[in-house]
């Protein structure tokens, strides 16, 4: 069973959990603009937390392909006020920090997060790795090629999931010898990966349970299903559903989404399948 501190509280991933999105930028792919008002903010997150998010996942830098370059100050600038409400507002909530910079993981963890999730592993900023065993939480360590402005020119594999294999071999060593305790492998879908490569991995997820380390879905509203299925992003919701189930049958501890409630009961549909007599 894997568990991870979060606030000095043990939260066990027996049952997968669900980590909500928050978006505080004016681009991202699905809610940008829609909610960069400190109250709605705090509204959003509220309607998560009573539909039975474990996690709400704070962004201030916007990671969908090709997306414009900020300044960390301006990151900083758009984080910090709403990890402040968001601590204050919800204290037994565990928040999350979504950055590749080491110094806006560490003043957002000043400001209430309980998590880095970093797009990059660490691979964006030397300092990360050792910022986040000083932090002493629990670290979500994705793949990805470049940056998001390049990332969409790099998606090339000879095989795609030995790849991603070896990268977190690679990877949560490099955490685990700077003093990272806790760690979460995410794929990165979407991040320097076709469509194919999506589906590839989605389909061998299960081999990543050989890393021996939670593992984590961020499939919500994203291009292989909408661009798959000819709608938009926001007409991907079912699709999105059929793609967590399937994640959350493959093995992911957790899956980070758009949409909590759904998100939740496919978890509660699918403990009811598994823990009938």
């Amino acid at each position: 069973m894997y568990t991870l501190n979060c606030n000095h509280q043990l939260v066990a991933l027996t049952i997968p959990k669900i980590m909500g999105i928050i978006n505080v930028t004016p681009d991202s792919f699905y809610d940008g603009g829609r909610s960069i008002v400190l109250r709605d903010i705090v509204a959003q997150a509220e309607k998560m937390v009573d539909q039975g998010a474990t996690f709400l996942d704070i962004g201030g830098y916007s990671s969908r392909p090709g997306a414009k370059d900020i300044s960390e100050t301006e990151e900083l600038e758009r984080v910090v006020p709403v990890l402040e409400a968001l601590s204050k507002e919800f204290p037994k909530m565990h928040l999350s920090i979504d950055t590749f910079r080491s110094t806006v993981a560490k003043q957002a963890v000043e400001a209430g997060a309980a998590l880095v999730n970093d797009i990059s592993g660490g691979m964006l900023d030397d300092e990360m790795l050792s910022t986040v065993a000083e932090l002493k939480v629990p670290y979500v360590l994705m793949h990805m090629k470049g940056t998001p402005e390049t990332m969409s020119s790099l998606a090339n594999y000879t095989n795609v999931t030995k790849e991603l294999v070896h990268y977190f071999s690679e990877r949560i060593a490099a955490a685990r010898k700077a003093g990272i305790h806790d760690i979460i492998a995410d794929p990165g879908f979407g991040f320097a990966k076709t469509r194919a490569h999506n589906f590839e991995i989605l389909k061998n997820f299960e081999l990543l349970k050989a890393l021996e380390v939670p593992l984590l879905a961020g499939l919500s509203r994203k291009s292989l299903i909408y661009k798959t299925l000819g709608t938009t992003p926001e007409e991907a919701l079912n699709g999105t559903t059929v793609l967590n189930s399937l994640a959350l049958e493959k093995g992911a501890n957790i899956l980070r989404v758009h949409d909590v409630k759904e998100a939740k009961e496919c978890v509660t549909l699918l403990q009811s399948v598994y823990n009938t007599d």
